[in-house]
């Protein structure tokens, strides 16, 4: 196997310049979801009270559409998928392989991230929970993955919540009864939409895990060095 040449560049100066510079890619991330979501808001505000005029009822002000079915429904439908995208595929990577991908752990390989926290040399910088111990080290080992789930399990009943009340409002306009939150997880039309967007995370997930077996991008971690044998796996 090649060795592995690291090239040395120069750090921003001290300061703000440097402090973003640090964290780039969380804020920009951010920042991108911000805009989309401000975005998602007015568009949907704009949807909702077409459909609003259409039925013969009044159009709604932007701060009532924001704690409406309509808006909670929409933003957390995808949320919940992104979220157990995330927290399965976290949990499935230490379990499961894929030969020659950059997203999955060396095969027959021990790594860093399979070491015992318990046995880990102590010192300053080391994380409170990992000098702790005890269940509060368990907690911490397994943080990632409960994260993630945690608000999976929020954003599916939040979903829940919107869906129903949009799934009512739908009901009522055909002179049918509206549902609660319950009877509302119990329809095709809750799952449906959850489906919808579950299938389309997984084939992601499975995309990327494939197509980095075989190709690169240069400078970014998610691509195995462009140089590298296809079977070669993990970074």
């Amino acid at each position: 196997m090649s060795r592995t040449r690291t090239e040395t560049r120069t750090a921003p100066a001290p300061g703000v310049g440097r402090w973003f510079h640090e964290h780039a890619l969380f804020l920009v991330c951010m920042a991108i979801f911000v805009l989309c979501l401000a975005g998602m808001a007015v568009t949907g505000l704009q949807v909702y009270n077409e459909e609003q005029l259409e039925h013969g009822a009044t159009a709604i002000p932007f701060s009532d559409y924001l704690r409406s079915g309509h808006f909670i429904e929409a933003t957390f439908e995808n949320w919940e998928s992104e979220f157990l995208q995330m927290g399965a595929y976290v949990v499935l990577t230490v379990f499961l392989f894929q030969k020659g991908s950059s997203e999955s752990k060396p095969i027959g390989e021990r790594t860093e991230q399979d070491e015992d926290p318990r046995h880990a040399r102590i010192h300053p910088d080391t994380p409170w929970p990992v000098r702790k111990g005890g269940f509060i080290l368990v907690l911490y080992e397994n943080s990632l993955a409960i994260f993630f789930f945690v608000l999976f399990g929020l954003s599916f009943w939040l979903h829940a919540v919107g869906g129903a009340e949009v799934y009512s409002e739908e009901q009522i306009q055909h002179g049918l009864p509206g549902v609660g939150v319950w009877e509302y997880l119990g329809t095709t039309q809750f799952w449906f939409e959850s489906m919808q967007n579950w299938q389309s995370e997984f084939l992601a997930v499975a995309a990327i895990v494939g197509a980095s077996v075989y190709l690169r991008q240069r400078g970014s971690p998610e691509s195995k060095p462009v140089a590298t044998a296809h079977h070669e796996t993990g970074a």
